[in-house]
């Protein structure tokens, strides 16, 4: 049915919402760096996995963070994922103990482009849509795959019309 409100494949996520996710992302994480060791470093895919990355680097104390930037999408339309910049590759090698942190995979091209770069780093997202879900090594929630994440960074509050009436 074509008669959907614009919101209602929506899944809203508040700024609250991402915190308590990408913590809870944090502890899925914890004791998961190979050999038992701890995490070396965590990469964030910009600019989505800045905040997460942010937020599991604090709950895991790892102090080294560097970013790899991913442009995959023009506006909501997604395009080829091409590297606009890439951490600092002496750090990074081949990605082992590396952690990198995404908001959400959605179709998997993404991850798919930083995954051939870094076979060996652990891929965590908060959010996981089933087309991307097989690049993810950890994930929190998964939506479904005709579900628009709007995170706290795209959006405003402002006033929306009542389904019905106008009382």
């Amino acid at each position: 049915m074509s008669d959907r409100l614009p919101h209602e494949k929506g899944f809203h996520v508040s700024w609250d919402q991402l915190h308590r996710d990408s913590r809870a992302l944090a502890w899925r994480l914890d004791g998961q760096a190979p050999e038992n060791s701890d995490w070396k470093a965590v990469i964030a895919i910009t600019r989505g996995g800045m905040a997460p990355a942010m937020i599991v680097a604090r709950e895991l104390d790892i102090r080294i963070i560097d970013t790899i930037s991913v442009k995959s999408y023009n506006h909501q339309s997604q395009t080829e994922a091409t590297v606009l910049k890439a951490p600092d590759a002496d750090l990074v090698g081949d990605g082992t103990g590396i952690l990198v942190i995404d908001d959400l995979v959605d179709s998997g091209k993404t991850l798919e482009l930083v995954r051939r770069l870094y076979p060996k780093a652990h891929f965590a997202t908060v959010y996981a849509k089933p087309k991307g879900r097989p690049l993810v090594d950890t994930f929190i929630t998964e939506v479904s795959q005709d579900t628009w994440i709007f995170f706290p960074w795209d959006m405003a509050l402002q006033y929306v019309e009542p389904y019905r009436g106008k009382d």
